[in-house]
């Protein structure tokens, strides 16, 4: 029987497998001189693969008037920045690489593109609710899926359906984070806010089945949808 770790593996070199083609093709990288150097930016310009790591995190973070085609570069660079955000080792704030997928216009990438990401992300997440503790936060990995995708709902469906100690213990992490001073009923999602969470997620908080929420966090949840 495949785990979701190895689904999210085999997704990962999916999602490899369908930029091949965009990652050895010849490109011209111009860029902000003061912050990149000439072998930074060479080293853009070649494979993929052979970025060094330490960049990485700087293409997958940086602000788009840092780049004279931000959109071709992130959309080019999307596989390095992705598997190094789900195991781990990217240490970029997961709203600003969902901001920046946005922002390169993902959506709009030839299909075999989009669904090899979409794959990932439904893996990542499916192998976040089956792991506790998990490479990252619940929180954080809802906040690059949803914002990127610009919808919670499928996301809290699964989320729901998942009937795991994992799961449960996460949406317990998750509540934690999010009744901090009734923070949940003004929330948003996103590094620029783009995705409102708030009233969704009271919402779906209050439909699961009785007993996935302790008792001092359900009368938190309440207080916050009737007050």
């Amino acid at each position: 029987m495949t785990t979701p770790s190895q689904h999210l593996q085999t997704a990962l070199d999916a999602l490899d497998a369908a930029f091949a083609p965009l990652s050895e093709t010849p490109f011209t990288v111009g860029g902000c001189t003061s912050c990149y150097t000439g072998a930074d930016l060479e080293a853009l310009a070649g494979p993929v693969h052979g970025v060094p790591d330490e960049l990485v995190p700087s293409v997958a973070a940086e602000v788009a008037d840092h780049w004279d085609d931000f959109a071709a570069l992130y959309r080019r660079m999307t596989p390095r920045i992705v598997r190094l955000l789900v195991t781990g080792r990217l240490h970029v704030d997961h709203g600003l690489v969902a901001s920046r997928l946005l922002a390169a216009g993902w959506q709009d990438w030839p299909a075999p593109e989009r669904r090899a990401l979409e794959r990932v992300w439904g893996a990542w997440w499916r192998s976040t609710l089956h792991a506790y503790p998990a490479v990252d936060s619940v929180t954080a990995v809802l906040e690059a899926v949803s914002v990127s995708t610009g919808s919670l709902a499928p996301w809290l469906a699964v989320w729901a359906g998942t009937r795991t100690e994992a799961a449960d213990r996460h949406l317990d992490d998750a509540l934690d984070e999010w009744l901090v001073e009734w923070g949940i009923a003004d929330l948003r999602l996103g590094f620029y806010d783009e995705l409102p969470a708030g009233p969704e997620l009271v919402s779906w908080l209050l439909s699961l089945e009785a007993g996935r929420i302790g008792a001092a966090q359900l009368f938190e949840v309440e207080r916050i949808a009737y007050c």
